[in-house]
């Protein structure tokens, strides 16, 4: 396998485990939510304190930050984007040594 087509492999295995993680995330916090909403509506436990509702929001949260960080974040900020910001980079640098390179050159010429 050439190394192009290794790279965009890991990649998409990458994703995919990725986007899995986050539909079990998902499916285990909506199956919590149902066993803490009816563990304290139905079979009345420690019905006066709204603990369930904080916890399930507190994951909520949790799973909201996950989900933007695979679907959104991950998504544009890839191995793509990581190689453009590099290559912008190292161009930077290349550029601001070749000024420093002809202002000392104008300083002191060689003969």
């Amino acid at each position: 396998m050439k190394t192009d087509q290794y790279e965009l492999y890991e990649y998409a295995r990458k994703r995919i485990k990725q986007k899995k993680r986050v539909y079990f995330h998902f499916v285990l916090l909506f199956l919590v939510g149902l066993f803490l909403f009816v563990s304290t509506k139905v079979f009345h436990f420690n019905e006066n304190a709204n603990w369930h509702i904080w916890l399930i929001t507190a994951w909520l949260f949790i799973f909201i930050l996950h989900f933007i960080k695979v679907f959104i974040t991950d998504r544009f900020m890839n191995k793509n984007w990581e190689r453009e910001q590099i290559d912008r980079l190292v161009a930077m640098q290349e550029q601001k040594i070749a000024e420093l390179n002809n202002q000392l050159n104008e300083e002191h010429p060689t003969k």
